[in-house]
């Protein structure tokens, strides 16, 4: 019997298990005499489930599962060859193989050995020493490279120390910061849970060692993504200030309470500073265009497109499911503070990406949006979580190890299916920030805040200058300290084994 592999799963659970009994029947004749045999034995066992927990899921969901030659539904003549070549990887590295094209079409797919780990960094909670920083390359083909603090949080270890936003360090545990060929970041101990950054001035463009350290440890640390709020008087305008740094799920009710204290201030208009904000829950970044406007309740926001098998299966079972609407109430039913605006000032820098994105595009077809920054990331593709169980969800995991996948299963779009913003989304008013002149966030002297005021002040009749070197972004502490560029869908509806 030809066995299909990808669309029965369940039939090669029922022929393994088979197999499986038959050997381990064996195996228990000899049990004292091949003692050691038996336990590595084991050891196969879990990695051959842990496996076809990945490629069974990967067939089913992954986005770019037709491109992928090893995920193909008839790769397979029998239960035997796929268990030959489940065998051959570790969890880790079948993820890797079974990724189309990784870091030039798939991007952002990952995968945790331990899916608490998971759940925390989509929640905004990570090991941290509370310093968040950009990393940039000094010169165009150069190796070498330097990080940049672009702020700290309050109540870490950083806020403890002698570092601030604007300070720049070379090098990590007194070895010089590098990336490879491809922009990689080689190993440098900030993944450590205690470090030394070891500081240097920038000096009219140059990098120049002072002999000043700081050692920072990572703790545990839940980032409150409300980071600063407040309101500044323009002439006869109340502008609205908000630097809002992740799309998190447990912190939706602050995001909420600073739009009810943007209504509180009367405000006329709002800046959205999401230039350090990397992405995350779709559904919290359809609450925030909810708050921002309240005009559109039950009008698409925006649309999402899978892979053909999945679009199949939703659009037969429930066509509702890939569609993401304006809401005028939270996760707990409590209302949403809306501002009905018609106007909306973002500013972004190269870390803006996937749901900060997302606000970006799928606003524009209902309310004017002035953008003002650096070109963004460019992630216009989402992804949910795959637990090894009979339905992918949290519920009846396997016991037999803690695997956890991220892998990109849709595409972003608005409500008129445009979403091609892979190389980023450009700024209205270009502005790169000045590493000799950060300014102190939130203050209306600081750079890109003031261009957006005074835009706002003289109805876009500024003038802009800056003399800013300019050095390539190579990445940021959120993508070495989490998810890259995440955007996901939280608890999609339909997902089983199938």
């Amino acid at each position: 019997m030809k066995l299909k592999i990808n669309v029965f799963p369940k039939n090669i659970y029922k022929f393994m298990n088979k197999r499986i009994s038959t050997v381990l029947l064996l195996a228990v004749s000899f049990l004292f005499v091949f003692q050691n045999c038996s336990d590595d034995y084991d050891d196969v066992i879990h990695l051959r489930t842990t496996n076809e927990f990945i490629w069974n899921g990967l067939n089913q969901y992954y986005l770019w599962q037709k491109e992928s030659p090893d995920l193909a539904d008839n790769r397979f003549s029998s239960n035997a060859s796929f268990q030959d070549f489940l065998s051959a990887y570790s969890p880790e590295n079948l993820f890797e193989e079974l990724r189309y094209q990784p870091g030039v079409v798939d991007r952002f797919s990952v995968i945790f050995n331990d899916y608490d780990v998971l759940e925390g960094i989509l929640q905004g909670t990570t090991k941290n020493s509370g310093v968040d920083y950009g990393l940039k390359r000094k010169a165009a083909g150069s190796t070498e490279a330097f990080g940049f603090v672009r702020y700290i949080l309050p109540n870490s270890d950083a806020s403890s120390k002698n570092i601030q936003r604007g300070d720049i360090f070379y090098a990590v545990n007194g070895i010089p910061l590098t990336v490879n060929s491809e922009g990689r970041l080689n190993p440098s101990g900030l993944s450590d849970d205690t470090f030394t950054l070891n500081m240097a001035d920038y000096d009219n463009g140059n990098i120049t060692p002072n002999g000043n350290s700081v050692t920072l440890t990572k703790t545990v640390y839940s980032e409150n993504p409300v980071f600063i709020k407040n309101v500044h008087n323009v002439g006869s305008k109340k502008v609205g200030y908000l630097m809002y740094n992740g799309f998190y799920t447990n912190y939706e009710n602050e995001l909420n309470d600073a739009f009810a204290y943007f209504q509180g201030q009367g405000i006329t208009h709002l800046i959205l500073d999401i230039r350090y904000n990397s992405g995350g829950s779709v559904n919290i970044a359809t609450k925030l265009a909810s708050m921002i406007t309240g005009q559109f309740n039950g009008q698409i926001f925006a649309k999402q497109e899978w892979n053909e098998k999945r679009l199949a299966y939703y659009n037969a079972v429930n066509p509702e499911a890939l569609i993401n609407r304006y809401t005028s109430s939270l996760s707990n039913g409590a209302g949403i503070n809306s501002l009905n605006l018609d106007k909306l000032y973002i500013l972004t820098s190269k870390s803006t990406a996937s749901a900060s994105e997302l606000v970006i595009n799928s606003l524009k077809p209902y309310i004017n949006i002035i953008q003002l920054g650096d070109v963004t990331t460019g992630k216009n593709v989402g992804s949910i979580t795959l637990y090894d169980s009979p339905t992918y969800r949290k519920e009846n995991v396997n016991p037999n190890h803690k695997y956890a996948m991220q892998p990109i299963v849709l595409k972003i779009v608005d409500k008129n299916n445009k979403g091609d913003y892979q190389d980023g989304i450009s700024p209205n008013i270009p502005f790169i920030e000045n590493l000799a002149n950060l300014g102190v966030l939130g203050e209306d002297t600081e750079p890109l805040l003031s261009i957006a005021l005074s835009y706002i002040n003289t109805n876009g009749r500024i003038n802009l200058y800056t003399d800013a070197k300019v050095f390539e972004h190579i990445t940021d502490s959120k993508n070495i300290d989490g998810i890259e560029k995440g955007m996901y869908i939280e608890n999609p509806q339909n997902i089983n084994r199938e």
